[in-house]
């Protein structure tokens, strides 16, 4: 009898002994919830004629012991960060400016980190007009790789969003070279995509500049995709 208890135990001191220690897992994304993407934020607190305190809210994120917050005012790029061990923060933004915002995670655990997706807003003030946000690209994704079509093609779409609805025309910038300096077209509102011609094995640049019916213009930053 002893000597079974004797086995019985070594196989539970080797079976604890080769059991491996769970590694930690990266944090994943959160989802934004406000301010909403290409909106007016109209909810800040106001902290005088120029400046007013906006509460910024997202989804809780797995593996994540914080989130850091990280707010640019598109105009001036200047960055605010903050913080929190919550799904949400405040800080003072300027009024009548437009904003970009996205949301990082962490875990002390790991060394990766990872980022929400970019949105953007305006700060309510005395605005009447409003200059348009920048494109949101559809496809191809920045980094992506991609197949041509028999004719030698690939597809440019984006989406672009205005509060006065009055955006005239897309610039689209495309070539070989970044920053891409080559204007290939000017498009109507109403047409959001473009093929363009590419070659195998070729890493390509391109970005959208929108443009209302003020002059104001904005662009969606530099994108690139490899053609396989």
């Amino acid at each position: 009898m002893m000597r079974i208890i004797f086995i019985a135990l070594s196989f539970t001191l080797i079976f604890i002994g080769c059991k491996k220690k769970r590694s930690a897992q990266p944090p994943e994304a959160v989802m934004l919830l406000f301010p909403e993407q290409n909106s007016e934020c109209t909810t800040g607190l106001s902290l005088g004629e120029e400046k007013s305190q906006v509460e910024f809210n997202w989804t809780a994120a797995d593996n994540t012991e914080a989130y850091e917050l990280r707010v640019t005012n598109v105009a001036t790029q200047t960055v605010q960060t903050i913080t929190s061990s919550n799904t949400s923060a405040t800080l003072p933004l300027e009024k009548g400016m437009q904003y970009s915002w996205l949301v990082r995670s962490k875990n002390s655990q790991v060394e990766q980190t990872v980022s929400s997706e970019i949105w953007n807003f305006y700060n309510a003030g005395s605005n009447t007009t409003f200059a348009p946000f920048p494109a949101t690209i559809v496809s191809p994704t920045s980094s992506e790789n991609v197949f041509k079509d028999i004719n030698n093609e690939v597809v440019l779409s984006w989406t672009a969003s205005d509060l006065d609805n009055d955006i005239v025309n897309y610039e689209v910038y495309f070539s070989v070279e970044t920053p891409p300096t080559d204007l290939i077209r000017s498009l109507q509102p109403s047409v959001n995509s473009i093929k363009v011609s590419v070659a195998s094995d070729t890493v390509y640049y391109w970005s959208v500049v929108v443009i209302d019916a003020e002059g104001n213009k904005s662009n969606s930053g530099i994108y690139n995709f490899k053609v396989l």
